[in-house]
């Protein structure tokens, strides 16, 4: 975009008059980018986030291209095309809410429940549990001297793999994760683009990290731990991941399988012959994982707006299917949220893709801080999906699922 910078230079005399012009170029202007970015929906992320640290990233799962992409805090990038001052340098890179860290692409956390995705397609796949195998949940699960306990106490009784993703079980993935083992975990988590670069066009991607019994030998120099893995069965422990891996992840899940390579850029006019020229979409391959997978855990991740716990994101307009997160921060007595410092409070996730029948958009929204997935994040991913389905003009959708009961006020 920015083109080549044009230059005079001339010959004066001693009293700085111009004699003449000795060399002249002229500027020559950069290329026009045509973006993905949906400029109202990128708006509406941003006022959605307001003063809270955070990301919010929508993508289409067809294409890879990315409609929305916040983050906050941000700065006024105005100040950089101008004379900066000292002190607004230092005002920045000073600020606590690290602006200039784009948390879309940079921010890695851990991705707590919505990291059951990917576990579940691998318990199907590698048949560690079928789809109507249930494991009893008394609200812990004991290994060794350790209880690894449940959000809910008390437990979620028998569960199946629809239920405990619908009500998000975590001693049911406990138990997967110790019977599956972290190198099979690694494997499909990387299989769904975690642990590794989704290849958007921006610097300084980050990774975040797919932990493996390999990983830990090569960075700790240390074995890994049968405790660990049961901790990364929830998204927890050392598996770390950004927003926009994790809105690749649900496109790939609404594709069933299929996942593009996330893009910001459609097309770019040459200034000097007004050629347009469109950038094909990029696949960068699919998940090994029998269609029927990928039908039982779409149909979970539906349940899981409608009755489980994401009901907050339930709509009247379109169906949505969806997976909440509560992601530790910090090892802390169960206690009032109140009484706990909000830079120690767990962050809130919640990863959805709409419609259910026929996918045009995957959604993820991070809040740092602010507690429980299905209370604090859903609700933003709910309003970015209907300004989307509003903004866009959509084809009637006939739903295939003829199984399933679509007639309640179309919302799922």
């Amino acid at each position: 975009m920015r083109g080549m910078a044009g230059q005079k230079s001339v010959e004066v005399d001693a009293l700085g008059h111009v004699k003449r012009a000795a060399v002249v170029e002229k500027p020559e202007a950069g290329n026009d980018l045509y973006l993905t970015i949906d400029v109202r929906l990128q708006k509406l992320a941003e006022d959605l986030l307001g003063d809270e640290q955070g990301a919010i990233v929508a993508l289409d799962p067809n294409n890879g291209d990315i409609l929305a992409m916040a983050s906050r805090p941000a700065f006024d990038p105005n100040i950089l095309s101008r004379e900066l001052t000292a002190k607004q340098w230092v005002e920045i890179v000073q600020d606590e809410g690290r602006p200039l860290n784009n948390r879309a692409s940079q921010g890695q956390y851990p991705p707590g429940s919505t990291f059951k995705i990917p576990m579940a397609v691998a318990a199907l796949e590698t048949k560690t549990m079928s789809p109507s195998s249930t494991i009893h949940c008394t609200g812990g699960y004991r290994f060794g001297k350790r209880l690894y306990r449940d959000w809910k106490v008390g437990g979620h009784g028998y569960v199946d793999l629809h239920e405990a993703l619908v009500h998000s079980c975590d001693v049911y993935f406990y138990s997967v994760g110790q019977r599956m083992g972290i190198d099979v975990m690694a494997e499909f988590g990387k299989d769904f683009g975690l642990g590794r670069a989704t290849g958007v066009e921006l610097p300084s991607e980050r990774f975040g990290i797919m932990p493996s019994t390999a990983w830990k030998q090569k960075v700790k120099r240390q074995s890994w731990l049968p405790g660990e893995t049961i901790s990364a069965a929830i998204g927890q422990g050392f598996v770390t991941v950004t927003p926009l891996q994790m809105a690749s992840m649900m496109a790939t899940v609404a594709n069933d399988g299929v996942n593009y390579r996330p893009r910001l850029v459609h097309a770019v006019m040459d200034r000097a012959t007004g050629n347009l020229q469109e950038l094909p979409a990029v696949p960068r391959g699919k998940i090994n994982a029998k269609p029927e997978t990928f039908r039982i855990i779409k149909d979970a991740l539906a349940d899981v707006v409608t009755k489980g716990t994401a009901t907050r994101a339930k709509s009247s307009m379109v169906t949505i299917g969806g997976k909440t997160g509560t992601a530790q921060v910090a090892a802390l007595r169960p206690g009032p949220e109140e009484n706990i410092p909000k830079k120690l409070r767990d962050h809130a996730w919640f990863v959805a893709f709409a419609p259910v029948q026929l996918p045009k958009i995957a959604v993820v929204v991070l809040a740092e801080h602010m507690g429980h997935g299905g209370a604090a994040a859903a609700p933003l991913a709910k309003e970015v999906i209907e300004a989307y389905m509003e903004l866009t003009p959509q084809a009637p959708i006939i739903s295939e699922l003829s199984d399933r009961n679509w007639s309640d006020g179309g919302a799922f």
